[in-house]
């Protein structure tokens, strides 16, 4: 009896001081969680390294982490400078008068009366969403001034979680493996079941982070490059921000080129607004709907509508990060309720089969 006062005992102070130390680092969420996707995402490459130039842990995590500096962090550091440096210049332009969002769709307005007059059919006020719209774009570029103001007040901040996460990722790429073996020893699971659930975390993880950024880096590129050769205005700004909601499925870059296309041809530019629908849906939907499925969804194992719900739920619960975190969030929800309907389902049905061998 006082066996079991102790184990209890201990298993409430383990759980507790648990909660504790993960309410320590939840100020450190964001590095720490980019660590392990960095760490898992460039594993295979720390593989290649180790039968290229044997077991040495800390060369390989050191060259592997240097890899991912050059072709992933100094340039997303680059972009996210250019786009916050090329929204505060819009929001300076929308406050000295020189950029009137309202006056452009008013032009559309005027130009496609019937846009107005389809939508009172259900009784929606074209003013309302002409207010919406302006406020959207004036809240957007208010955002971006925000944050670059926030950035420079916060350097220090931003730039520890940076070191952070880069220290992090050298240890986990050292030592992942040693630690993941270490959880599935600690955590009453099975190990079967562990195994199979941080391969899941670890498969959904690479498909989304990669394939996710991938599609957003091609068609922000492609939506910024066909923007500059049409001579639309602030094209580095726009692609960044294709990129940013190619990041949601089904709807994606669309959102920022289909009103582009409208305005163009409101204003009389009707070969430019046909070049770039052309586009849009050739080029930029195409890659779309091309590489998602290859790179996200064929690995994921998830049905396109829970990738699109997970990540919208998963940027309104986490911010930034949700668009990793909703995907994966849903797969070990799917991967928990397969190991349930596998392993707890297969036990009535074998004794009713025997109940029935025995009839």
């Amino acid at each position: 009896m006082y066996a079991k006062l102790e184990t209890r005992t201990f298993l409430a102070m383990l759980v507790g001081v648990s909660l504790a130390f993960v309410l320590l680092m939840k100020p450190f969420f964001g590095p720490i969680f980019w660590a392990i996707a960095i760490a898992l995402i460039f594993h295979p490459f720390q593989v290649f390294l180790v039968r290229r130039l044997g077991d040495r842990p800390n060369v390989n995590a050191l060259i592997t982490l240097t890899v991912c500096m050059l072709i992933v962090v100094i340039p997303v550091l680059v972009l996210v400078t250019s786009l916050v440096a090329e929204g505060l210049g819009i929001y300076q332009q929308i406050q000295d008068g020189q950029i009137k969002p309202g006056e452009y769709i008013d032009q559309v307005n005027q130009s496609f009366p019937a846009i107005q007059s389809s939508l009172a059919q259900f009784d929606i006020s074209f003013g309302e969403i002409r207010d919406r719209v302006v406020s959207l774009f004036v809240g957007g570029s208010q955002f971006l001034a925000k944050q670059a103001l926030g950035v420079g007040q916060n350097t220090f901040q931003f730039f520890l979680g940076l070191a952070l996460m880069v220290y992090l990722a050298f240890f986990l790429l050292r030592d992942g493996n040693k630690l993941v073996d270490l959880l599935i020893r600690a955590l009453p699971l099975g190990d079967e079941r562990e195994r199979l659930l941080f391969a899941k975390f670890a498969e959904v993880t690479r498909a989304t982070v990669k394939g996710n950024l991938l599609i957003a880096i091609i068609q922000g590129a492609l939506g910024g490059i066909i923007f500059w050769l049409l001579g639309i205005g602030g094209a580095l700004l726009w692609g960044v921000v294709m990129a940013i909601f190619s990041l949601l499925p089904a709807v994606g870059a669309a959102l920022v080129w289909v009103p582009a296309a409208i305005y163009l041809a409101a204003v009389g530019d009707v070969t430019q607004a046909l070049v770039l629908t052309a586009f849009g849906v050739v080029v930029i939907g195409l890659a779309d709907n091309l590489l998602r499925p290859i790179l996200v969804g064929r690995d994921t194992k998830l049905p396109d509508y829970i990738v699109l719900l997970s990540t919208l739920g998963g940027i309104a619960m986490f911010g930034i990060n949700g668009f990793v975190m909703g995907p994966l969030v849903a797969a070990l929800f799917m991967a928990f309720w397969g190991i349930f309907i596998r392993e707890f389902s297969e036990e009535p049905q074998a004794t009713l089969n025997n109940d029935e061998d025995v009839g």
